[in-house]
């Protein structure tokens, strides 16, 4: 029996293909084909709904198409950001190389103007917890920088140094339609989170300063402007500073603000964006803020933000995670059915998206409330507010820290799990941009404060407040709308827990204290998450 040619062609052949899931994927709309998100959008915007429903749907398809595309191809390994350090005659240039696609996506995701004054806050939310489902991307982290810098500005106007209101002008209302952006470099080599160990020293210069020192992991390298901490010479009080990083027409000549960036970082996640090691050799620095209060402005507002926009990202993260997972379910059989039709991999489904709609309306309630306490930033654990108010603005602080902690870390899980309803195509990056965004989220559980500092930030604050907040009336507060059965077994272990040595020496008894206290805020967390949920979904809306 000869074989023809005929049948060399179709001997083995598979003719299996996956362009209905990718067709499929390809058109979804994150905003329109997202019945829960647009049911929250109702329930929190009130009589701005139709007018923010309508632009989300206008902008919505770019974000989902246009914009993922961008953002897929500027995750390629080899267009990682790159530093050129010198141009062709011997000039220390320092450039931060990223590739086209990047700066497109910069250029279109900058350009919505999402924190203008023509654009209402809960639009804007809306329109950035979509764009965090492109993950970091390359800029996500320059949004978030960018947010936190126009904060500080507008936190402390200054008439002494008008140039920081060009920088404020040009990085929230944009000139001639190019807006600036922004960055924060705060950690140094020896301290990370402890602020207080800054050696980055402030030489004042007139009414000016000059910076030296090092700065060890500064984010958004590319930025045009940052928030730098540093001591003031012969003080030992952390300071806050607004850097160029081009004085007036040296852009243009790549000749920056006396200073040096080392190198690019190598991270496991967030790699689209360039994280640098910057040595500051006299720098020009223009102060803001109380010169003594450098911390607790730099946390209190630009921290804050970071960790609010963090809960954000997560909700994106998540809901882009289910939505992708249910639709390769539905796609794939495998030994004779459908993902989805295995109980297994349903419950698996099922968890994944109750955990991104409990996060996204935890997100949505939070954001609520600061909202309605009027964007408060650095209010710290006094302040001359009546009481109920300083109740508010507690159950704020405790539940952005307790957000940051608790849905980046259930993050991971969700999008582990997303992962692996793929199975094996689940970490083909050419496949799914998942195995992107769990890194992403990774990282993003160790920026603006790893869990363990947080867990115990948040213990110390409710022991300094209980003289006038006690544990029982917080947790009442916070999970209002829980049943009493919820709210009085939380109250009794908060109130244990504040007796046990959380943060005592190190002891059997010490470290089992502290993994119960790890334990009850995530639990406690998931808990506000829920009530938040419930509230969406017995709205009545949609």
């Amino acid at each position: 029996m000869s074989i023809t040619s005929q049948d060399i062609d179709t001997k083995g052949k598979n003719s299996y293909s996956f362009d209905e899931f990718v067709a499929n994927r390809e058109n979804l709309d994150w905003y329109r084909d997202e019945p829960f998100l647009q049911k929250a959008v109702e329930k929190f915007t009130g009589s701005e709904f139709e007018q923010i429903h309508e632009r989300i749907l206008s902008f919505s398809p770019t974000v989902s198409s246009k914009w993922n595309r961008l953002a897929v191809q500027s995750a390629r390994p080899e267009v990682r950001p790159h530093m050129l350090h010198y141009d062709a005659f011997n000039h220390r240039i320092d450039r931060v190389v990223r590739p086209m696609e990047t700066q497109l996506l910069e250029k279109g995701v900058f350009g919505e103007g999402l924190f203008s004054s023509q654009m209402t806050a809960w639009e804007s939310f809306v329109k950035r917890m979509l764009i965090h489902q492109l993950g970091e991307a390359g800029v996500t982290c320059p949004l978030t920088c960018t947010h936190g810098l126009i904060a500080l500005m507008e936190e402390f106007p200054d008439e002494i140094h008008p140039e920081l209101q060009e920088i404020l002008m040009q990085t929230k209302e944009g000139v001639n339609g190019e807006f600036a952006i922004g960055a924060q470099f705060m950690s140094e080599i020896q301290g990370g989170s402890d602020l207080p160990a800054n050696l980055l020293e402030a030489v004042p210069d007139g009414k000016n300063y000059r910076l030296y020192g090092n700065k060890f992991f500064c984010s958004v390298a590319h930025a045009d402007y940052s928030v730098v901490t540093a001591k003031i010479s012969g003080s030992n009080n952390v300071s806050t500073f607004i850097v160029p990083s081009w004085l007036p027409g040296n852009k243009e000549k790549e000749k920056r603000n006396d200073y040096q960036i080392n190198r690019i970082k190598w991270k496991m996640g967030t790699a689209e964006v360039p994280t640098g090691e910057f040595q500051y050799n006299g720098a020009l620095a223009y102060p803001i803020g109380p010169k003594d209060k450098g911390i607790a402005v730099a946390v209190g507002i630009v921290l804050t933000l970071s960790r609010l926009e963090i809960g954000i990202a997560c909700a994106g993260f998540m809901l882009r995670a289910s939505r992708e997972a249910n639709l390769y379910s539905e796609f794939r059989s495998v030994f004779g059915r459908k993902i989805k039709d295995y109980p297994l991999a349903a419950s698996k489904l099922k968890l994944i998206e109750n955990a991104a709609q409990r996060t996204t309306a935890g997100a949505f309630k939070i954001y609520d409330l600061f909202l309605r306490l009027e964007k408060p930033l650095n209010p710290g654990l006094k302040s001359d507010h009546p009481l109920e108010i300083r109740k508010q603005l507690f159950n704020l602080r405790e539940l952005i820290l307790l957000q940051k902690i608790g849905a980046t870390k259930e993050g991971v899980e969700v999008l582990r799990e997303a992962i692996s309803v793929f199975a094996g195509h689940g970490v083909m990056e050419e496949f799914s941009s998942l195995p992107r965004i769990f890194r992403d989220v990774v990282v993003n559980e160790q920026w603006e404060g790893p869990r363990n500092l947080l867990l115990t930030q948040i213990y110390r604050d409710i022991s300094r407040v209980a003289d006038w907040y006690p544990p029982f009336d917080f947790v009442r507060h916070v999970l209002d709308g829980a049943s009493p059965e919820i709210i009085q077994t939380f109250s009794v272990q908060l109130e244990d827990l504040l007796q046990r040595p959380v943060l005592g020496e190190v002891s059997e008894g010490s470290m089992e204290a502290a993994m119960e206290w790890d334990v009850f805020c995530s639990s406690f967390f998931k808990a506000y998450q829920e009530v938040a949920l419930a509230e969406i979904k017995e709205s009545g809306i949609i």
